[in-house]
């Protein structure tokens, strides 16, 4: 009897508004709304994949992260940001069984693709890739999570995802930070160079006293704050 009355008292809700059109806000209504709504179907369309721990939104799209490692996405996914395969809009929480096999760990939501981070470090990224921002070496887009091979020898730790580039934090001795590039804030700098950027100035200056703990992208830059020891 208790534990089901814990249970019932952190059951979770989820609510959002704003901006609808494209099945973002989850309410399987394609109306926008200016008050917070509640999703009333969360139980169920979460009940395979457990309690949630991270949400994260931008552009059109929602990633939902469970205690369990699943993820469930929704909201618009026509450049196959929603990771299911297709580029098909969804109005309502959907389980991304193409991560089934994984632990994920971490997500991050960016205008129109979208990143995936396992226990194991591994990243999968999916969605847009015209602006290289899925970190493949090209400019190819992509409906379902492909693994990205450039870190395969690599401890992934977090993605951010911003609107055409991404950043990922590592697990290292010092800390690293890395970026896929939006092409054109790079025109002159990288003459149009699909690379990665590891930013170790930081810890030149600092002389080893700090290390990276998050990473945060916004529309066209990135930013990590420093942990000082």
């Amino acid at each position: 009897m208790e534990e089901s009355e814990r249970d019932k008292e952190e059951e979770e809700e989820i609510w959002s508004w704003g901006v609808g059109i494209d099945g973002q806000l989850g309410t399987t209504r394609l109306k926008d709304e200016q008050l917070p709504q509640l999703l009333l179907d969360l139980p169920s369309s979460f009940f395979f994949v457990g309690p949630i721990s991270l949400l994260s939104c931008d552009g059109a799209h929602v990633l939902a992260l469970t205690t369990d490692g699943k993820v469930v996405t929704w909201g618009r996914g026509t450049s196959g940001q929603l990771g299911h395969g297709d580029m098909v809009s969804i109005f309502k929480p959907k389980h991304v069984k193409l991560l089934e096999s994984l632990v994920i760990t971490h997500v991050s939501a960016g205008w129109s693709h979208s990143g995936f981070v396992s226990d194991i470090g591994c990243l999968l990224t999916c969605g847009d890739g015209s602006f290289s921002q899925l970190g493949h070496g090209d400019c190819n887009s992509h409906s379902s999570p492909l693994k990205v091979s450039y870190f395969d020898s690599k401890h992934v730790d977090q993605i951010a995802c911003g609107m055409r580039h991404s950043l990922v934090l590592m697990k290292v001795s010092l800390g690293s930070l890395f970026f896929f590039p939006d092409m054109e804030l790079l025109l002159f700098s990288l003459k149009l160079r699909r690379c990665f950027s590891s930013i170790s100035f930081l810890h030149q200056r600092m002389r080893g006293r700090a290390f990276f703990s998050a990473v945060v992208v916004g529309t066209n830059f990135g930013v990590s704050p420093l942990r000082l020891i």
